[in-house]
């Protein structure tokens, strides 16, 4: 039988996986609704949760300020971060590039020392993915945020203007950005990882933020470049990107990208299978929007049909679910349990 890397690895490279490579998370929110009833689900279900006991999850401890309704918290980048609802994440409310005149003394964080909200330790990194490694672990790399790093740093709307009437100070910018993330996708290099994530929500619920053309010759070349360095390490690249990306699926392939997670509710089952099926790997993330809502049968036929249009016994899908919302029955939980351990054997 496989390792879960070794599976991993051959659905990603289209080279036959005993299983489809599934995952379910669950935000702090839904913990500390749940709680319990949440722990006693994931008991019931050792295959997608191996190892997970009783009584290690924390439902009332502190939150990190990102997290805390009420708090505000300027992260390494300078971005004000304020949140409205405890247990999941805020969103930027000031942007430390508003004005254009900060960005001559404007300083990125050393990515030697800092992550977007806290300090690096790369010895301590270097010794994770060394006992990940040894441990037949698949090691992975952080590459932080790309587009979304961009509206975080001069605000949406001034962001938009500024693709729009293809501002210099704004290619100024991505060249930074570029530049800091090189630099970063190089130490990762240096410690040998096989996969290299990175996040950079770009869509809409219909469609991208900005046109397809303005993404050619604004970010492409961004992305080129970050994930060709990835490339020539020897490592994949993942990337997670919320939002309708089909218009551009085909340049994220010729830029590098091996695994993107598209979102069921913005792509469409049938959009996913026309844009990704054969071509690149797909974690698409099912929709976490309906399961609010919708029955245990409704979870299963979802599940059921993504596997039969956009899976093959060749390989390319994996599928995820998220529960983030408050108010998602634990029989809904149980449901998505349940249907993920059993499809992932479908081609089994």
């Amino acid at each position: 039988m496989l390792t879960h890397r070794e599976n991993w690895l051959r659905a990603v490279r289209y080279e036959r996986p005993e299983w489809i490579p599934v995952s379910l998370g669950f935000s702090p929110l839904t913990w500390r609704e749940h709680r319990e009833g949440l722990e006693d689900v994931l008991l019931q279900h050792p295959v997608l949760f191996p190892g997970f006991q009783k009584g290690h999850q924390d439902f009332d401890g502190p939150l990190h300020p990102v997290y805390s309704a009420g708090q505000t918290f300027k992260d390494n980048w300078g971005c004000l971060w304020f949140n409205a609802i405890s247990g999941l994440e805020g969103q930027v409310v000031g942007s430390p590039l508003a004005d254009w005149p900060a960005l001559d003394s404007y300083r990125l964080p050393d990515l030697l020392t800092q992550t977007e909200r806290g300090t690096r330790d790369w010895d301590a990194i270097a010794a994770s993915v060394k006992a990940s490694r040894e441990a037949g672990g698949l090691t992975w790399g952080d590459g932080e945020r790309l587009f979304d790093r961009l509206y975080f740093l001069r605000g949406f709307d001034n962001l938009m203007l500024d693709i729009a009437t293809d501002d210099p100070r704004f290619t100024r910018l991505v060249g930074m950005l570029t530049d800091y993330e090189l630099r970063l996708v190089g130490k990762w290099a240096e410690l040998g990882v096989e996969v290299i994530s990175f996040h950079t929500d770009i869509g809409h619920q219909q469609a991208l933020m900005i046109s397809p053309d303005k993404f050619r010759k604004h970010i492409k070349p961004m992305y080129a470049r970050i994930f060709g360095a990835c490339r020539e390490a020897g490592a994949l690249v993942y990337l997670s990107s919320d939002g309708c990306l089909l218009e551009i699926v085909d340049d994220l392939i010729e830029c590098g990208v091996a695994v993107h997670d598209p979102q069921l509710r913005a792509c469409t089952i049938d959009g996913i299978a026309r844009a990704y099926k054969g071509k690149m790997c797909a974690n698409v993330d099912l929709d976490r929007q309906m399961f609010r809502f919708c029955t245990p049968d409704d979870i299963w036929r979802q599940i059921e049909e993504v596997v039969e249009k956009v899976g093959s016994p060749e390989g390319g899908l994996m599928l995820a679910a998220s529960v983030w919302d408050e108010g998602v029955p634990l029989e809904n939980i149980e449901a998505l349990c349940a249907a993920l351990e059993q499809f992932r054997g479908y081609y089994g």
